[in-house]
């Protein structure tokens, strides 16, 4: 099968770290409050960095990292909710601000928190329908600091600022993708563009419902196509929302926590961001290896889930 290879993988986040302890002299809660109910310790909040300063640093440093020219690019994507604008895209902005070629297409997708898994299936598209450029570049960035209520104890102590980005090329090599949908705007939604004030609304109890169901679902799926088993998966790397929703997935799927990758501890929710920020801290760690099997599950908005399975 025809699968995607990560060449390099980065990330880059804000260096403004924000505490639940700081948090708590904002809004009536605690440490121990938001510890207990989700697993976050403390996440990064932008200050004067736009999105695509984040898709930026996060994208350079996986080019230096690939070895690559951006000339060898065939594309660039930016999975997102939160872009600068509602247009030009981040990619666009991403693409001027590298000297990315421009020949090739650069735009954003939004898919909520599975943004990045939805987006390594566009890139295997974009990269078996092209002739000449082997590599594609994929960035999983949202900003969620500035559409946060900071009133609001059930949402602001989830999310934070990040950036993930990976270059991609196409080989033959073990890859097997779930993608599905069910509209729903009632349980997360986020204005859109326009004069209102912009903020996360979240049904927490619908949240959780949806996603304690579409991760193993989505895992079950992925490990019938591919005719493995869990025994076989090296690393589970969810998107990190939460560490109860993490714990009752596991359960589900009968499979060891110690097999889940988790860092919602010192990042909190980086919606698209998520999973590629926690891939990077795994390579750096030394606990990600070449040849391990990885399966990568994301739920969010829209809503969305998704899940690839792969071999690093």
């Amino acid at each position: 099968m025809r699968g995607l290879r990560f060449v390099s993988i980065a990330r880059y986040v804000p260096e403004k770290v924000v505490t639940n302890d700081d948090l708590s002299r904002i809004v009536d809660t605690n440490d121990e409050w938001i510890r207990t109910r989700t697993g976050i310790g403390e996440r990064h909040f932008s200050e004067g960095e736009t999105a695509v300063d984040l898709c930026v640093g996060a994208a350079r440093l996986a080019l230096e990292r690939a070895g690559i020219a951006p000339e060898e690019l065939a594309g660039c994507i930016v999975a997102t909710c939160t872009p600068d604008h509602a247009s030009p895209s981040n990619a666009c902005l991403v693409q001027a601000a590298l000297g990315l070629p421009e020949n090739i297409p650069c735009y954003d997708i939004s898919a909520g928190c599975t943004g990045f898994l939805y987006g390594l299936e566009t890139v295997r598209g974009m990269l078996a329908l092209e002739e000449k450029k082997k590599y594609a570049l994929l960035i999983g960035c949202d900003q969620l600091s500035r559409v946060i209520d900071m009133t609001d104890r059930s949402t602001c102590v989830l999310f934070g600022d990040g950036a993930g980005a990976a270059v991609l090329t196409l080989e033959d090599r073990l890859w097997h993708a779930d993608l599905g949908s069910r509209g729903n705007a009632e349980v997360l939604w986020l204005n859109g563009p326009g004069p209102e004030t912009t903020y996360i609304h979240m049904d927490g109890p619908g949240v959780y419902r949806f996603a304690v169901d579409a991760l193993p679902s989505c895992a079950r799926t992925l490990l019938d196509k591919s005719g493995l088993t869990l025994d076989d998966i090296d690393w589970i790397v969810p998107h990190q929302a939460n560490r109860r929703i993490i714990e009752t997935a596991a359960k589900r799927l009968h499979a060891p926590l110690e097999k889940f990758y988790q860092n919602m501890e010192r990042y909190g929710n980086t919606s698209a961001a998520s999973v590629p920020i926690a891939l990077d801290e795994m390579v750096e760690q030394g606990l990600l290896k070449r040849g391990q099997k990885v399966l990568a599950v994301a739920f969010g908005a829209g809503l969305t889930w998704g899940g690839a399975l792969f071999e690093w």
